[in-house]
């Protein structure tokens, strides 16, 4: 992967999980489970820390 492309995907990553912590900020406050969501954090997280590790 070219280095412009790690950094299109690392933001895209960075959105996508501020988009699912608002998320469960808004279910958490009406009672739902957020357990789906938790999951989908620590994918990305690990996403992030692998296409970091590509730089």
């Amino acid at each position: 992967m070219k280095p412009s492309e790690i950094e299109h995907k690392i933001a895209e990553l960075k959105m996508e999980y501020i988009r699912i912590q608002d998320d469960m900020e808004r279910l958490e406050s009406l009672g739902y489970s957020i357990e789906k969501q938790e999951e989908k954090l620590l994918t990305i997280e690990k996403d992030l820390k692998y296409y970091r590790t590509l730089k």
